[in-house]
């Protein structure tokens, strides 16, 4: 959309919160558990970015990056500001549903919580879901058109405020998805979305900007970068996604891949 975004995190965030919030109220007045949990947080992400785009995004497609710096910083700000009112500044725990608190045995000693896998399945269909959307779709093709040339895709027909707003709901609903079903991983605090934030830029810089193959590959070297970090370079494990970035940077200045 050609649109730095500083407030994807708080988008994350906010599916963590959502979560946290969103479970006790489900399960007494809707009798409903996890999926039913997920599904209204869902249903108020599409309605949030809507109306979103509609009301900010939309103004800043021909403006300079830097007001759309200023701009996206300030929503930051201001879920920030709403969610210390809202639920205050504390430290919250979400717990896994009953179903999926176990644990895999690994050998003798070590054992693997079955909700990781969980989470690890959902993250490939929706990689699969959206590889799909992309790629074999009327609407994937509008959006690879729109993304490479809105002049043209509008002149052919493309309703292009109508494509992007729903092109950032749909960003908006996975980012809370992510953070809704990594909230019983992480648990839900202050300052959450801004951690998810660089992370996602240091993806979106490896892969190349406007690839959402890139971002998929990218997304995985990170995580094994961070994962294998941890356990053989413990004290440089924090600095290891910059040193890739800064490596990959040197030899392919525009990411792993270029825009689809």
């Amino acid at each position: 959309m050609g649109i730095i975004n500083l407030a994807h995190g708080s988008f994350y965030m906010v599916g963590a919160y959502l979560a946290y919030g969103l479970a006790p109220w489900v399960g007494t007045h809707l009798h409903g558990g996890f999926f039913t949990t997920l599904a209204v947080g869902l249903t108020i992400a599409i309605a949030l970015g809507y109306a979103l785009e509609w009301a900010f995004f939309s103004l800043l497609y021909k403006r300079e990056h830097l007001q759309q710096v200023l701009m996206t910083y300030a929503l930051i700000l201001i879920f920030d500001e709403g969610r210390s009112l809202l639920v205050g500044d504390d430290v919250h725990g979400v717990p896994p549903p009953p179903w999926l608190s176990g644990a895999l045995p690994l050998g003798e000693l070590m054992t693997y919580p079955v909700y990781r896998l969980f989470v690890s399945a959902v993250c490939l269909l929706v990689a699969f879901g959206l590889y799909l959307v992309l790629s074999r779709t009327r609407l994937g093709m509008a959006i690879r058109a729109g993304s490479s040339n809105r002049e043209m895709a509008q002149s052919l027909g493309v309703d292009m405020g109508r494509l992007y707003r729903l092109v950032f709901a749909a960003g908006v609903a996975m980012a809370v998805l992510a953070g809704m079903i990594a909230a019983p991983i992480s648990s839900v605090y202050p300052g959450l979305g801004g951690q998810v934030l660089i992370t996602c830029f240091v993806v979106v810089v490896i892969g190349g900007i406007g690839s959402v193959r890139g971002a998929f590959v990218a997304a995985l070297l990170i995580g094994f970068v961070d994962t294998f970090g941890k356990v053989f370079f413990q004290e440089a494990a924090g600095a290891l996604m910059y040193v890739l970035m800064a490596a990959i940077l040197v030899w392919r200045p525009e990411g792993l891949f270029r825009a689809a």
